[in-house]
């Protein structure tokens, strides 16, 4: 299986490099650079530039190929992706799960931990599940034949030679449409109704609700929560007139949807005109504002959620608070320009944290207490904020310059690692790929060309003394000088 190959190529990067013991950074580039972080138990390596990648560490285990292959290990579960979004894999103590692009869907547990349980999905052709209960089995063929037990909000979906035949049912409910969409007969306890659709149709629930429509959707009514004292109604006439009214509320729609006006006095009071809807928009209540002149300017709070539209799309902010954080976000064009701030609400002295995008230029983050990154170029991160595969895959394949910082220590990378600049406070190091590498600290200075193919060491307070085929690497060079002649 070639994802199988792309593992084990994978593997390969962490198993063909030395490994030194202390060592901070070994750049054999274009073919290897290796990092190992002592303090914090973890190693990383990259090959080939930034095309296959290997990261170890005391939680979690992670190799890929990129932008083809990604796996992952941590707390006992493993992902895996191929070719993502089109090939995604996870297995846990209890289950197994594989999709091909959520269009071919598996999962299967694990019967030595619990009840057997298998699911089946090819979109939109064929699902079935597996259990040892017959109740909860079921197989659909579609458009042939078959049944669907709680899928997609449904308890229970039968069809044959859709849509000839279709039969849903819901709590009590059952709707049996013969054929789908036109006629719908609907039965059950407590409900009954029929449709022709889309000349006229009414569905009933007793005490909950009688929906009722004409020539679809241009007339309605509907009235629902029948066992309240005062239900909710709903009535259109459209485009002409619509009507929504319950407890506390009024709306009313002229020329739907452009003129019209909300009254409400519970549980808020809110009070709102709308002209030439969606563009002039005036509305006044106790948990929110609302003023709209659109395209132009649109200002609006709602429950504390503070937005303002300057020349839609053009530059959007926003503020709000959420979890104890004051956050600020500012865009441009959407995406063009994108800005978030957060700020502690319960410390407001503490140092902001910060993420800015300027796209496909650069990404930069600050998290307010001292880590820092910095990537240019950056033409994924402001779209998949939270995806951590796209971030592994495909975002270093265009990273010209990255910088890293932690409080004092401070890396920089160019061209995928070809050129890297590292500093903290008890070093410096310098490598220009495998050609040029030079690491300062309180025992001196080691200038190494071609990895250490010659070079020469300068003690404090010693004189220089040159070297032929000594590979050490950096952290040994205290050691190497105390053995020197």
């Amino acid at each position: 299986m070639f994802s199988r190959f792309l593992a084990r190529l994978a593997c390969a990067a962490l198993l063909v490099t030395p490994a030194f013991v202390g060592a901070e950074e070994v750049n054999l580039w274009p073919f290897q650079v290796r990092r190992d972080d002592p303090a914090a138990g973890t190693t990383s390596v990259e090959a080939l530039g930034p095309l296959i990648f290997a990261r170890s560490g005391p939680e979690t285990d992670q190799k890929g190929v990129r932008p083809l292959y990604l796996a992952t290990q941590a707390d006992g579960v493993r992902t895996g992706s191929f070719l993502y979004p089109f090939f995604t894999w996870r297995r846990e103590s209890d289950y197994r799960t594989f999709s091909f692009f959520q269009l071919v869907n598996f999962r299967d547990s694990d019967p030595a931990t619990g009840p057997f349980d298998k699911h089946f999905d090819v979109w939109p052709f064929y699902f079935s599940r597996t259990t040892p209960d017959p109740e909860e089995n079921y197989r659909a063929l579609f458009p042939i034949a078959g049944t669907l037990k709680n899928r997609f909000g449904k308890d229970q979906i039968k069809f044959a030679l859709f849509p000839l035949y279709a039969e849903v049912q819901k709590n009590e409910g059952r709707t049996t449409h013969a054929p789908w969409p036109f006629l719908r007969f609907i039965n059950g306890e407590g409900y009954h109704g029929f449709e022709f659709w889309p000349l006229f149709g009414r569905n009933i629930h007793d005490g909950d609700y009688d929906r009722q429509f004409w020539i679809w959707p241009l007339g309605y009514r509907s009235v629902t929560h029948l066992s309240e004292p005062e239900p909710d109604v709903a009535l259109g006439i459209l485009p002409f007139y619509s009507r929504d009214t319950g407890p506390g509320y009024v709306r009313e729609n002229y020329v739907w949807p452009f003129f019209g006006y909300t009254h409400r006095t519970a549980p808020h009071r809110y009070d709102e005109q709308r002209y030439f809807w969606p563009f002039l928009v005036q509305g006044r209540g106790d948990d929110r504002f609302t003023n709209r002149w659109a395209p132009v300017y649109t200002h609006s709070v709602i429950k504390g959620y503070d937005k303002t539209w300057v020349l839609w799309p053009l530059y959007r902010h926003a503020r709000w608070d959420a979890d104890g954080v004051a956050q600020q976000k500012d865009t441009v064009l959407f995406f063009l320009w994108w800005s978030l701030q957060q700020r502690s609400l319960a410390n407001p002295e503490a140092a902001p944290a910060h993420k800015v995008h300027l796209w496909p230029l650069f990404s930069s983050w600050d998290n307010g207490a001292g880590r820092r990154q910095f990537q240019a170029l950056s033409p994924f991160e402001v779209f998949f904020p939270q995806n951590d595969t796209i971030r592994q895959l495909w975002s270093p394949l265009f990273a010209l310059y990255r910088y890293e910082g932690n409080g004092d220590t401070e890396r920089r990378a160019l061209l995928w690692n070809a050129v890297t600049w590292r500093r903290d406070p008890e070093s410096r190091e310098f490598h220009f790929g495998p050609l040029l590498g030079v690491r300062t600290d309180a025992s001196g200075r080691r200038v190494a060309f071609g990895h250490g193919l010659f070079g020469w060491r300068h003690a404090a307070g010693d004189r220089p003394r040159f070297f032929l085929f000594d590979f050490h690497p950096p952290a040994a060079m205290k050691a190497s000088q105390a053995s020197s002649p």
